[in-house]
């Protein structure tokens, strides 16, 4: 295996600060509701710097590449399952343009993480995706991310295990660290039903070296997944990756009600329990990640308490039942959610 960026951040300071959304801040340079991101990596290059370089100057450590959507089976409807390579590559290496203009600047070493989300196709035998289509689908990202520079691959806001498993075998043979996280989304589980100590335990066997929890509801969803996770893990570092307080739709858009007041608080909640990779997701802006940054900087780590947290963040899963599945409970057959960060 190549080097490891992100773990040697880790040692050395103890947690490592990722970035936050990319598609709602990419809304406020113009990108319209349904067009892919993925193609402003070769068609608004400048705008993508903006994105990474707002982060980085914000105090990230860890940046993700533009290619959240950048798999075959995502890109078809778009009609550019064709370009996998060619937008990935593009993307990390604006993401890498961004990362060592910042090392030239400053001298801080950050890491550029290739982002692969889920196909939005169901597994067979709900759906018509076998494992060796969705291996070679997410091989093709994969290899593109790695000619184009990035330290590790970061596959996001999976939701069934077949998918994680796809994901991972895909991304071994480019030597590069892997990292897996997860939604936890329906009454504490994922949309197909996996609970979070499932997901670590499957995840480490599969060979990840970084795992977590990413979108999701809110902030406390995602740290009730992560505390879940946590007992799991054993040594692999994990990610808390939360959303911007709780989305709700306003005047015809999705508006996320999290202050830089509660995701610093976030931020601080999820380094006591013991999360080593912590970032934002849905509707985290650069000033959010700024306000973590500089409250992960300025308070030393506390005994975990999960009262205080509850009053800060606000009560998971108010009023859901979050026990296991009963006995014969199976996933939803409907279709998979596209879900952007």
């Amino acid at each position: 295996m190549t080097s490891n960026p992100l773990a040697d951040i880790i040692a050395s300071k103890g947690w490592c600060v990722a970035d936050g959304a990319t598609g709602t801040n990419l809304f406020a340079r113009g990108l319209e509701t349904g067009y892919p991101p993925e193609l402003w990596s070769v068609e608004r290059p400048d705008d993508i710097l903006w994105l990474h370089n707002s982060f980085l100057d914000a105090g990230s450590d860890l940046i993700l590449t533009n290619s959240f959507g950048g798999t075959s089976f995502r890109l078809k409807l778009h009609h550019a399952q064709d370009r996998v390579s060619e937008l990935n590559i593009a993307a990390a290496r604006l993401a890498r343009q961004s990362a060592d203009a910042h090392l030239a600047k400053t001298g801080r070493q950050v890491v550029v993480a290739g982002s692969m989300g889920p196909t939005g196709e169901l597994f067979e035998p709900l759906g018509p995706l076998t494992h060796s289509d969705a291996v070679q689908g997410f091989a093709e990202q994969a290899n593109a991310l790695a000619e184009g520079g990035v330290d590790v691959l970061w596959i996001e806001t999976m939701s069934s295990n077949e998918e994680v498993a796809a994901a991972i075998e895909a991304a071994k043979p480019t030597g590069l660290p892997i990292c897996s996280t997860m939604t936890f989304d329906t009454a504490s589980r994922s949309m197909m039903g996996v609970m979070p100590a499932d997901f670590a335990s499957f995840a480490v066997a599969q060979g990840a070296d970084f795992i977590g929890a990413n979108c999701g509801i809110g902030p406390a969803e995602l740290m009730h997944s992560v505390q879940g996770i946590l007992p799991a893990a054993g040594n692999k570092p994990v990610v808390a990756k939360g959303n911007c307080g709780i989305p709700a739709y306003v005047d015809g858009a999705i508006h996320y009600h999290g202050t830089p007041e509660l995701m610093a608080e976030y931020a601080l909640f999820a380094r006591d329990a013991g999360a080593q990779i912590i970032g934002g997701c849905c509707g985290t802006s650069p000033a959010h990640v700024a306000a973590m940054v500089t409250a992960l900087d300025g308070t030393a780590r506390r005994p975990f308490d999960a009262a205080a947290m509850t009053i800060a963040l606000g009560e998971a899963w108010a009023g859901l039942n979050t026990s296991g599945p009963a006995a014969g409970d199976k996933p939803p057959r409907g279709g998979r959610r596209g879900r952007r960060r």
